[in-house]
């Protein structure tokens, strides 16, 4: 079944349809990952882009490589994305984890 995906014909619509899937699941895990665990946990996002872009390198078919690459640089843009979801978390635009302390509480 695979094979029908790495077909040249259907393997860009393949990547582009899988980029679409993979930053739709990525968003969720940003906003999850900052309500439980604060943006101090980037560092897995980045140890996470690192190993998919070594696989993405070490993969021996281009639509692998391409969905690894993908998850490894949406793992990256990710980091970005933690420290400004913490920014909307402060400006209450998204809820905050009542069983966790803030960072900007220490301003008030």
């Amino acid at each position: 079944m695979f094979e029908f995906f790495s077909r040249p014909e259907i393997e860009g619509i393949t990547i582009g349809f899988l980029t679409f899937v993979i930053i739709g699941i990525f968003h969720p895990i940003v906003i999850k990952a900052e309500y439980y665990f604060s943006h101090k946990i980037w560092w897995v996002f980045l140890l996470a882009g690192i190993v998919s872009l070594v696989f993405a390198y070490l993969a021996k078919t281009t639509l692998l490589s391409a969905i690894l690459a993908i998850v490894g640089f949406s793992c990256f843009w990710s980091i970005i994305e933690i420290r400004q979801q913490a920014e909307r978390v402060r400006k209450g635009w998204f809820p905050r984890n009542p069983k966790r302390k803030y960072d900007f509480d220490k301003d008030k």
